[in-house]
């Protein structure tokens, strides 16, 4: 397949942090040239007043989403909900599209009134969307146009637990408990992201009806998961905490090779497997500005009890990291291209 040397890529959307992640991450790319990023809010001023860090890697400016022109691909970095209805628009404006919201992520047309509290008006392109999580859908992403990106909360905890689904070790109900960082909530400033409600703070937020049990829920195919949310006083990173009771009386040694079937030849899947030392379970603060999905486990002796633990940063590989692998695949490139970094200790 022969494929541009470099293509012309947009940002609709820029002003969050998973706009600025995208820019990050995509001024490293070898085959990309980043020509547009909007902001209505920002329009015409540097993209470096909100993005300090891409000081002297960029002097590109916000502009208005109505002026955007034809490029090769869009990443679309928008408010959940805003999408769905503006979907014809970007279309025109780009061959390929990656959207990181949530507005077409579920196939159900029916799942949103539930979920996101509204009526799907686009219902037609659910299935024309593939799902962008390489690990999962890494052949149709090589010949997708349309890909949607999964949630953090979701996108940590399918690969926490989708070798033990696919090989149908698990008996009853699955418990997760996710704590996640401060920038999952975005740029955008709320009473709970307030410093002085935030600092020191371990806050339930979402005990129950979480909406990404929703995705979760579709890509296992199992009904009986739930999951409740804590904010702590992190910014970046997730850790799922997932209780599980296994079917078979299995070891260690067994769910080990379980997990490697199907993740040893995975980039970005670590299988955590230590018996000393700190961080003998997948720590986020470790993942911060990584693509890596860290998954580690402990099996209660004397009992079918199986707690797995997973970690990601979920602005990389919850957010801009898993939609340039995708991009990655949708243009035959080697799908760690501009997401080599390994991470900071300490930090």
């Amino acid at each position: 397949m022969n494929q541009p040397n470099k293509i012309k890529v947009s940002i609709v959307g820029g002003s969050g942090y998973a706009g600025g992640e995208l820019l990050r991450l995509l001024l490293n790319h070898p085959h990309v040239e980043v020509t547009q990023i909007t902001s209505r809010s920002m329009a015409g001023k540097k993209v470096t007043l909100l993005h300090p860090n891409l000081r002297k890697a960029t002097e590109l400016r916000f502009i208005k989403p109505e002026e955007l022109v034809e490029c090769d691909l869009l990443f679309l970095a928008m408010p959940h909900g805003e999408v769905m209805g503006r979907l014809d628009e970007y279309l025109g404006k780009a061959k390929k599209i990656i959207d990181v919201s949530a507005d077409f992520r579920l196939k159900n047309p029916a799942d949103y009134p539930r979920w996101y509290d509204l009526i799907h008006p686009n219902p037609a392109y659910l299935d024309k969307f593939v799902c962008g999580l390489a690990e999962l859908y890494r052949e149709k992403i090589r010949t997708a146009d349309l890909v949607s990106c999964f949630g953090c909360e979701a996108t940590c905890s399918i690969l926490s637990l989708y070798p033990l689904y696919k090989e149908n070790l698990i008996d009853g109900p699955v418990f997760l408990d996710v704590k996640i960082g401060s920038s999952a909530a975005g740029a955008k400033s709320s009473a709970a992201s307030h410093h002085p409600e935030r600092a020191n703070s371990v806050r339930s937020y979402k005990l129950t009806g979480h909406r990404h049990m929703a995705e979760i829920r579709q890509e296992l195919a199992a009904a009986n998961i739930f999951l409740s949310a804590t904010a702590i006083e992190m910014v970046r990173g997730i850790v799922v905490t997932a209780q599980i009771m296994l079917n078979k009386d299995l070891n260690e040694a067994d769910i080990l090779n379980v997990y490697r079937q199907y993740y040893q030849k995975e980039s970005f899947i670590r299988i955590i497997n230590e018996k000393a030392g700190i961080y003998r379970f997948p720590e986020p603060k470790l993942l911060a500005g990584t693509n890596f999905c860290d998954i580690g486990f402990e099996k209660e002796e004397g009992t079918n009890r199986l707690v797995v633990v997973g970690a990601i940063d979920n602005l990389v590989k919850g957010t801009a990291g898993q939609a340039i692998q995708a991009m990655n695949l949708m243009y035959g490139w080697d799908e760690r291209l501009s997401l080599e970094f390994m991470g900071l200790h300490p930090v």
